[in-house]
């Protein structure tokens, strides 16, 4: 009753727009419909159809390269004990000098799986006195073995105490017991000091 007749004129022309083809030609001066993207949003759509214009295959296939290449370079920083490559385990300053410091030692633990098989032939032999041989062996060696890696842990302990103060050292020593177990020549990274050689 009260509307104005330009009102009235207006609406059904918007109606009309509406159902038009949106394949016209949109007015330079025309609303465009939709509201602006925020920023944050216009960057994830634009990373979104980066990503996906990649193929699946060969998406893959590039991670197995990039894979490959990772594992390569591991491989060769456990050879050359380079730092950068090294897995999180082997990183950092405190670990390093626990390999040096087991590395530059004589120990025991590192001959009990050539001593274990020559105490396994042995208690395998149908002779009396040489299974009760084999079986005190056996007890030798559990000792000397506890007992040197009970001195290697507290020393070490005390030179990592004196050496990196501040540093965290949480896991240091029962890494670097672990080392000692394994045969100097299979140890991984490759000891880069000699035996005897101060670290």
């Amino acid at each position: 009753m009260f509307r104005s007749r330009a009102k009235e004129e207006k609406a059904p022309a918007a109606d009309k727009a509406l159902v038009t083809d949106s394949k016209q030609p949109r007015h330079p001066e025309a609303p465009k419909g939709r509201p602006t993207p925020k920023r944050s949003q216009a960057q994830s759509q634009r990373r979104s159809v980066a990503n996906t214009s990649m193929s699946r295959k060969e998406a893959a296939r590039r991670q197995r390269e990039e894979r490959r290449a990772a594992l390569e370079r591991q491989r060769q920083a456990l050879a050359s004990g380079d730092e950068r490559y090294l897995p999180v385990r082997d990183k950092g300053p405190v670990r390093r000098f626990a390999r040096d410091f087991v590395d530059s030692r004589f120990n025991i633990a590192e001959w009990f799986l050539p001593m274990a098989v020559v105490i396994l032939v042995l208690s395998m032999v149908q002779v009396p006195a040489l299974q009760n041989t084999a079986l005190l062996l056996w007890l030798i060696v559990i000792v000397l073995i506890v007992l040197d890696s009970l001195v290697t842990g507290f020393r070490l302990k005390k030179r990592l105490n004196e050496r990196f103060p501040a540093e965290n050292k949480r896991g240091a020593v029962a890494y670097a017991l672990m080392r000692s177990l394994q045969m100097r020549r299979l140890r991984l990274p490759k000891p880069q000091v000699k035996r005897g050689e101060r670290p």
